[in-house]
């Protein structure tokens, strides 16, 4: 923590409000937006004279862009205003006023802003009654300070599909992660993190006014261990501020701060100064860590060494032997591979009296029972030896676990659907008709007596790749839920949120368009391409880096960054995306033709394709010699069986016949004016002089395929070669069921009326299971 007066530059007003245009969109498209952008906030969280004045620019921006109705230029200043608020020492009450005001006007515009609107009033009226709360907050939770009185930690995961990041992209990455946990050239350590709490919030509460920030930077590094206490004093003043929401007087909380400011300086033998310059304390990154997803259980591994360990442990409420039984059963679901199951032939009678003499009856650790597989019914086996005493094999019971989940834990699984969803009339129109409008932005309108328990951790989860790995994490969070709707544990636990950055090993395809191949299916990273067009600040600061990291992986050096910019960069996306796309997950069932295989249920996300291979090189050469006749040449018959959706909810069921040599499916539009949340088909088939290709799309969220000619096709999900599907005689897809939808329906079918109606808060809850990924403003219309 320097001064501003000495160890940083002050930046003018007018040179911020030159870099502030810079970013802000343009009619021809910039790719590097972001980089400006990250370039200002570089230049001001270094000097708080600066950064206030960033404040003030950026407002009076905002007000002249709400005076002439420039609302493309609202998002991207907001979200600036925001994070400079977080990070600026000491804020004027009137500014603060002023922040607070136009948020509030904001609640008049339309969606997303007056959503956007809503959380930045909250924040900005937490603020004015507790000034640097929003920054000890931060710090606290994203560096998981132990403390009494704020218990929420997070952390953020990032995990690279190896396709993609391999070589120089993966040692860029994770060299750049490493470096994002230092700070002024060495690792900041949890006394670095709670000297910059104390610091900014006794800025942030006195001001320039009553505090000497440099006399309190160097009483806080003379303490050195002895910062704990004094940080727990800054914690339990702020939140109890915060607590009372404005109903206590302001000069409380000052009075506080101002007798602990002349403590602290009264131990170094410091002079109390009344007044003068005010330090900087950068808002450092958040906890991450980097791993390659070879594997699809990978991310719940993660989780569950999280859960296990001891920081998290003292959040979570529940008996010891409850946490070490709930984990047995999660590593048990995440490891079948590792969990080996041998059948052993026991005399054993079950009960304890039976027992041979010496022998322990009681359970065994949590670790050794994981090793063995979970029934519904007792399981006996030896136990390890005892090397510590030597008395021999022990003969130990291992509990079973329930498989159908109590009525609490549906009661928590039906609260964290209805609480996502966040208004009754959701559920109640996906059973009227097909919901052809995506969801997106998290609703701020909690239900009433509806509130569930906290949960303590937060896993921001940030996927870097193509659409590829977008397909694994919706096949990964799928199994999930099917977990959850078994066994409850992370639901109650774990707050899950899902981050994407599109990276692919070839950003620039040069390769010609096919004929009747829509461009969703030529793109790599169409997933990215769809939420830059709905979200521009996205397309700004997160698809660009699509083309930043190649180039940076080019111009790498040996010598290490000193300036992580990617780490940046996923910070600001995971602290400032908090409103998220919901993409619908399709389940698909494909048979094969040899009739002793069985079928596979699978899910996808965003694109299939299946294709007849004998046909491929056929089409080929036809469409080479461009004969009139090829649609009568190539293809093979298929039987399809769609529900066609209009925009008036009055499904047609359709049947008919048609060749083809392939077709597509998808559920991303390329284009704006087409953004519905079903299914597209384009099928490959020659036109002809009375179809056009646009005839030849067909939107529809339930078909089935078959083929009729004994002819087998191949089956590709998400883009994805390792989940192809050869010898295939039919495929039916719909829309996947959220599975713990699926558990209360089977409830209240059972328990319900006699027409076969479902009562209660079943009929609202969203019937799709949906992954939603955070994005700066949702969906812009």
């Amino acid at each position: 923590m320097e001064p501003s007066a000495g160890g940083s530059t002050t930046v003018s007003e007018s040179e911020l409000y030159r870099r502030v245009q810079a970013f802000l969109p343009k009619e021809q498209e910039c790719q590097h937006h972001g980089i400006l952008r990250w370039t200002l906030h570089k230049k001001v969280q270094s000097s708080p004279t600066s950064s206030l004045a960033l404040v003030r620019v950026v407002i009076k921006e905002l007000e002249k862009a709400e005076r002439v109705d420039c609302r493309k230029n609202i998002i991207p200043l907001l979200h600036t205003l925001m994070y400079a608020v977080k990070q600026t020492a000491h804020i004027p009450d009137d500014l603060y006023k002023r922040v607070y005001d136009f948020c509030k006007r904001l609640l008049t515009f339309p969606q997303p802003y007056c959503s956007l609107g809503l959380i930045s009033s909250r924040q900005m009226k937490a603020e004015l009654c507790t000034p640097g709360l929003m920054y000890e907050r931060m710090v606290v939770a994203e560096q998981s300070l132990k403390n009494e009185h704020y218990p929420f930690q997070e952390r953020v995961f990032v995990f690279a599909d190896p396709e993609v990041f391999c070589g120089s992209l993966s040692d860029l990455l994770q060299g750049d992660i490493q470096a994002s946990g230092s700070g002024l050239g060495r690792f900041r350590t949890p006394l670095d993190h709670m000297r910059s709490v104390v610091q900014h919030s006794i800025q942030a509460v006195l001001g320039g006014e009553r505090c000497h920030g440099p006399s309190l930077a160097q009483a806080l590094t003379d303490m050195g261990e002895d910062i704990g206490p004094v940080f727990q004093k800054v914690v339990a003043a702020l939140e109890q501020s915060a607590e009372e929401g404005g109903k206590g007087e302001r000069g409380q909380l000052s009075n506080r701060l101002q007798q602990l400011y002349r403590e602290i300086l009264s131990t170094t033998h410091l002079d109390p100064l009344s007044s003068g310059s005010l330090c900087d304390s950068p808002l450092p990154n958040p906890e991450m860590s980097f791993h390659l997803w070879k594997e699809d259980e990978d991310i719940w591994k993660e989780l569950a060494r999280c859960v296990r360990s001891c920081s998290m442990s003292e959040q979570f409420s529940g008996t010891q032997d409850q946490e070490a039984f709930e984990l047995c059963d999660l590593l048990g679901d995440l490891m079948p591979s590792e969990t080996l199951r041998h059948s052993v032939m026991s005399n054993d009678s079950g009960i304890e009296r039976d027992l041979p003499p010496g022998a322990d009856v009681s359970l065994t650790s949590s670790m050794e029972s994981c090793s063995v597989a979970h029934d519904s019914k007792h399981t006996f086996s030896l136990g390890k030896v005892d090397s510590a005493t030597n008395k021999g094999n022990r003969l130990s019971r291992r509990g079973g676990i329930k498989l159908r989940p109590t009525v609490s834990e549906g009661i928590v699984l039906m609260q964290e659907t209805l609480e996502e969803q966040g208004h009754l009339r959701a559920g109640w129109e996906e059973q009227g008709r097909a919901k052809l409008q995506r969801r997106a932005g998290s609703s701020m309108m909690q239900l009433p007596n509806c509130s569930k328990r906290p949960r303590h951790f937060t896993a921001r989860i940030v996927t870097i790749g193509d659409d590829r790995v977008l397909g694994r994490l919706a096949r990964t969070f799928h199994s999930l839920r099917k977990r959850e709707a078994r066994r409850l544990f992370l639901t109650s636990k774990v707050n899950l949120q899902f981050y994407y950055i599109p990276v692919s090993d070839d950003p620039s395809p040069s390769s010609p368009a096919k004929e009747n191949v829509p461009p969703f299916a030529e793109n790599p990273c169409a997933f990215g391409a769809y939420l830059g067009m709905v979200d521009p600040w996205y397309e700004s600061n997160i698809k660009s880096l699509g083309f930043t990291i190649p180039d940076l992986a080019k111009r790498q050096t040996n010598t290490r960054q000193k300036e992580p910019f990617l780490s940046d960069v996923i910070s600001y996306y995971v602290r400032m995306g908090r409103q998220p796309v919901y993409f619908t997950i399709y389940q698909v069932k494909i048979s094969f033709c040899c009739l002793t295989k069985e079928p596979v249920e699978e899910v996808f996300l965003s694109h299939l394709e299946m294709e007849f291979p004998e046909f491929k090189r056929i089409a080929r050469s036809l469409k080479e010699k461009q004969k009139k006749n090829s649609g009568e040449v190539c293809g093979a018959v298929v039987s399809m069986h769609y529900k066609k959706v209009t925009l008036s909810g009055r499904d047609i069921d359709v049947g008919l016949s048609v060749k083809m040599s392939s077709a597509q499916i998808s559920a991303i539009s390329s284009s704006e004016t087409e953004d519905l949340n079903c299914l597209t088909l384009t099928l490959n088939e020659s036109q002809t002089k009375n179809k056009s290709s646009e005839e030849q799309k067909i939107r529809t969220c339930n078909i089935r395929f078959h083929s009729l000619e004994r002819r087998s096709f191949t089956v590709v999900l998400d883009k994805d070669s390792r989940r192809a599907f050869k010898d295939v005689q039919s495929i039916e897809i719909s829309p996947c069921l959220d599975p713990c939808y699926s558990v209360q329906k089977s409830r209240k079918s059972k328990f319900g009326s006699r027409d076969g109606g479902y009562d209660g808060l079943c009929k609202y809850m969203n019937q799709r299971l949906t992954l939603p990924i955070n994005t700066f403003s949702g969906i812009i219309n």
